[in-house]
């Protein structure tokens, strides 16, 4: 037999299954892609890729000699039984007790009934949209946003609105038009999400005022708003704005009356590995997380949490010190490269802190199309800006991210993308 007509029959069985099933799927699935983002990292296997596609820690910091010993320690210890059996939905009570401590030196006042841990703030994330989102409600996210919310939220069929942080209308205003919208599509706003600090995908930082003019916006709207709040701690220089969760208690008084649902993970600081996240917010809120928990994954793993602690209690500070430096170099090295090497007519961010830079290029270029000839050709990835864009738009964006590359790559890959977009506006002139 032919290989290539056995060939041929195995992708027409496949074919043919992959239909079969997607007429059994609920039609809630058609709302899932797969993310840009992870299908980009798989060219981080290929050692000749320069890649500033995956926002990704670097591993060399991560504390692999201190992790090690504590799980050798709780291992061999007499908490070693419960550290390896199931636990309480709500999360190893020594680890959030040091949230709470922790949330309270960022200015947010909260008890242990106010804190959840989540297997990542990704899965904060989804609890979150779970719990709030029917099929067509509106959810309010910046253009461009995080993808990985996007992902979270979509499932749920909302339709998506711009949050209008950039406004200086009154918050009566911008809610009447939200509502306005959203009554024009059969829909109401239901729930809003952002990354105030040096944020995925942009790098951007939104300053006090527009802080409070967000929660003007929540207060008006009467919804809750997510603050996703994975890179606060990675700040190089500037201001450390308060977190909106903090700015709003000062308001109400008690976290008990505040809308905010503070979204804060382990995995840019220490490690991503151990998948260790958590929710600061009304302890109502937080009850109805822990019964999603519990029919989602009961608990988040115990040994994970237990030596999290550890690490917490032990190394944090270091560690985000550690993240700032290293990431700090990298940076100033891309905006460094960025400055020499793009032609005329490509801008890009200045971030603060963070993991990104964001690329506008002129309208005419496709990020999208010129990634597979950078990739080809240059070997260089990065990820499309449309992937962070509800509606697909901002196709002649790029989001860079600096955290995984040397400085020395970092030049010669801006070097080699530099000399390919000009190449491109060069032939378009």
């Amino acid at each position: 037999m032919n290989p290539n007509d056995d060939r041929e029959s195995q992708q027409g069985d496949a074919a043919r299954n992959e239909a079969l099933w997607q007429q059994r799927f609920g039609e809630r699935s058609e709302r899932m892609r797969a993310s840009e983002i992870r299908e980009l990292l798989k060219l981080l296997d290929q050692p000749d890729v320069i890649s500033f596609a995956g926002g990704i820690p670097d591993a060399a910091l991560f504390p692999q000699a201190e992790i090690a010993s504590a799980y050798q320690a709780i291992l061999a210890g007499p908490d070693a039984g419960a550290a390896l059996q199931y636990s309480v939905s709500e999360g190893y009570r020594p680890l959030r007790e040091w949230i709470v401590r922790h949330m309270r030196a960022l200015g947010v006042p909260c008890g242990i009934d106010n804190i959840v841990i989540t297997s990542g703030s990704q899965q904060a994330l989804d609890f979150i949209a779970k719990l709030f989102l029917m099929q067509g409600d509106t959810a309010l996210v910046t253009w461009p946003t995080y993808l990985g919310a996007l992902q979270a939220l979509n499932p749920y069929e909302p339709r998506y609105d711009k949050l209008p942080i950039d406004s200086n209308e009154p918050a009566s205003a911008l809610a009447a038009a939200v509502i306005d919208r959203a009554r024009a599509a059969g829909s109401r706003p239901r729930l809003a999400y952002l990354v105030p600090d040096v944020s995925n995908p942009t790098g951007r930082t939104l300053d006090r005022a527009g802080r409070e003019r967000l929660l003007d916006l929540i207060d008006a709207l009467d919804i809750p708003l997510i603050e996703d709040a994975a890179y606060q701690a990675l700040r190089f220089e500037g201001t450390h704005e308060p977190s909106l969760l903090a700015l709003e208690i000062a308001r109400r008084g008690d976290i008990e009356q505040t809308r905010t649902l503070y979204c804060g993970t382990f995995s840019k600081t220490l490690v991503p590995g151990l998948r260790v996240g958590w929710i600061c917010a009304a302890a109502p809120v937080v009850s109805k997380i822990v019964l999603i928990k519990q029919a989602g994954d009961l608990h988040s793993a115990t040994i994970n949490q237990m030596v999290t602690h550890r690490l917490a209690e032990s190394v944090y500070a270091a560690q985000v010190e550690k993240a700032c430096a290293a990431y700090g170099t990298r940076r100033d090295a891309m905006l460094d490269a960025l400055g020499r090497h793009m032609p005329k007519g490509v801008e890009w961010t200045v971030p603060e802190g963070g993991m990104f830079i964001w690329l506008t290029l002129p309208p005419h270029l496709d990020a999208t199309i010129l990634l597979a000839e950078a990739v080809t050709s240059e070997r260089i990835a990065y990820v499309p800006g449309g992937a962070f864009f509800p509606d697909g738009s901002g196709r002649n964006t790029a989001r860079l991210s600096f955290s995984s590359a040397s400085p020395a790559r970092i030049e010669e890959g801006i070097s080699r993308l530099g000399r390919l977009i000009a190449g491109k506006i060069a032939k378009a002139a």
